[in-house]
């Protein structure tokens, strides 16, 4: 934990205090302005510290304040590093095409740096509105594994991430939308709680009270061990659903769910435990394999029908998605993962840290999983 906040604090404040420096030497702001401007960085920096030392003294309401304004700014920073970044490459381009046809076609940069934040400014708006609209993504897949007459249709929920920032009125807005769409099972494929406990009260009821007809069914991501394992464990069963640690389950007539733990968990790093797992499943079924993290094991191609991960939310603000598909290359979405196995990648239905998505909507994904002509 020591080493994550030494890194935190250098890469997050050393970045504010470079765009600091540059837009006092760039404005040529002097005191108090410089001053007042650090003083605002230093609370920003440190705001995701102070939230978590309020959430420790039971200060919700105080908490979920400097949260708003913290991870607010926090993806406002993001994007307005992002655009000055980009720009001043813009910059450098047309000062090159300036010096080959003798012509000053590069701006200033000041004013690169307000367009830079009218930019971000913009953007932030725009992806606070768009963290709100859950979209429904509808898959269809084919199976010869059912029989004529059989469907299933399963809702899949990941990242939720419900705690200070995400609550009552986000969570009221997913249920209803999964009832709309009558699934026969309800997944959530990782981080249904946050790294704060703070938030949940009664959440866990409003989540019981769906019910769908095969069940629901969860696996841990890795921000169940951050908000404490024990606790998230509790949360998650006690809202229904049933989890898989490393567990296959036959669920009706024509479906196996399979789940294994994230690699943040103790044990859950054991590649070769999934191999093992889905060994030992029966052939005849639709595999189903719930797995947080987007990644398909080698040896497990051809022993699942449809794994279905989160945890990338696509970068969640554009454009750090960059960043998630060097990590996790697996296409967005719907993809074949070799030897009959498929792979749906969700962006995520929640929001972790900034309120905001850019590029990137929320989404509740509904799978129709319909038999072959043939069958």
């Amino acid at each position: 934990m020591f080493l994550f906040l030494l890194c935190y604090l250098a890469i997050y404040g050393g970045a504010h205090a470079w765009l600091l420096l540059r837009v006092v030497r760039c404005f040529g702001l002097s005191q108090p302005v410089p001053a007042a401007l650090a003083a605002l960085g230093v609370f920003m920096v440190s705001a995701p510290i102070l939230v978590r030392l309020l959430e420790r003294q039971h200060l919700e309401v105080p908490a979920k304040v400097v949260g708003y304004l913290g991870y607010l700014w926090m993806g406002f920073f993001f994007l307005f590093l992002s655009a000055s970044i980009g720009l001043d490459v813009l910059r450098l381009l047309l000062a090159g095409m300036g010096w080959l046809t003798g012509r000053d076609l590069a701006p200033s940069e000041p004013q690169l740096l307000g367009v830079a934040m009218v930019l971000a400014l913009a953007s932030s708006l725009y992806g606070y509105f768009e963290a709100r609209r859950i979209r429904v993504e509808r898959v269809t897949l084919v199976s010869v594994k059912l029989p004529a007459g059989v469907r299933l249709r399963i809702a899949q929920v990941s990242d939720v991430h419900l705690g200070l920032m995400v609550g009552k009125e986000r969570l009221a807005q997913i249920l209803a939308l999964v009832r709309a769409e009558k699934p026969d099972l309800l997944v959530s494929t990782g981080d249904l709680v946050d790294g704060q406990r703070d938030g949940l009260q009664d959440r866990d009821r409003e989540l019981t009270a769906l019910r769908p007809g095969l069940g629901k069914f969860a696996v841990l991501g890795n921000h169940e061990v951050i908000a404490g394992l024990a606790p998230s464990v509790a949360f998650t069963e006690q809202a229904g659903f049933r989890l898989l640690r490393g567990e296959w389950l036959p669920v009706g007539d024509h479906l196996v769910v399979a789940g294994v733990d994230d690699p943040a968990l103790p044990g859950g790093a054991d590649k070769g435990a999934e191999e093992r797992l889905l060994g030992a499943i029966p052939t005849g079924r639709f595999v189903l394999l719930l797995k947080h993290r987007p990644k398909v094991a080698t040896a497990s191609r051809g022993r699942f029908d449809l794994q279905l991960s989160g945890h990338v939310h696509k970068g969640q603000i554009f454009p750090f998605n960059l960043i998630t598909h060097f990590v996790y290359p697996a296409p967005l979405g719907l993809s074949e993962a070799g030897s009959g196995s498929h792979l749906y990648v969700s962006r995520g239905t929640g929001t972790w840290g900034p309120p905001i998505r850019v590029f990137a909507p929320p989404e509740i994904t509904v799978f129709d999983i319909v038999p072959s002509q043939k069958t």
